[in-house]
């Protein structure tokens, strides 16, 4: 499986601008329709996927059975409606949980 490189998934508002940067773009609102994106693009060889954290919070249950997987790595992103830190929080757990401690924050 070729590793097609990064997309990202959302409200077309918060991602249109990643297209300028060569991202695959998949505009999508309904949690139903994300859930299926996802799995599409894990089974094409996407090493990372970017969504919002508005999508994401929708579909919690399908981000976390990719959370023990290489790849493809499922990151949150804010959208246009800003930044809840699910995103940050998520990131965070990943690091503690590769290298045993919290090395981010140091709480």
């Amino acid at each position: 499986m070729d590793d097609k490189g990064v997309a990202v998934i959302g409200d077309y508002d918060s991602i249109y601008g990643f297209a300028a940067l060569g991202l695959g773009t998949f505009p999508v609102t309904d949690p139903v329709e994300a859930a299926k994106t996802i799995k599409n693009l894990a089974g094409s060889g996407y090493g990372v996927i970017y969504i919002t954290e508005e999508l994401a919070a929708s579909i919690r249950d399908v981000i976390d059975k990719y959370a023990g997987v290489m790849t493809p790595a499922i990151i949150q992103i804010p959208g246009v409606k800003g930044n809840t830190g699910d995103g940050v929080m998520s990131v965070r757990r990943s690091v503690e949980q590769a290298v045993g401690s919290d090395i981010l924050f140091g709480e």
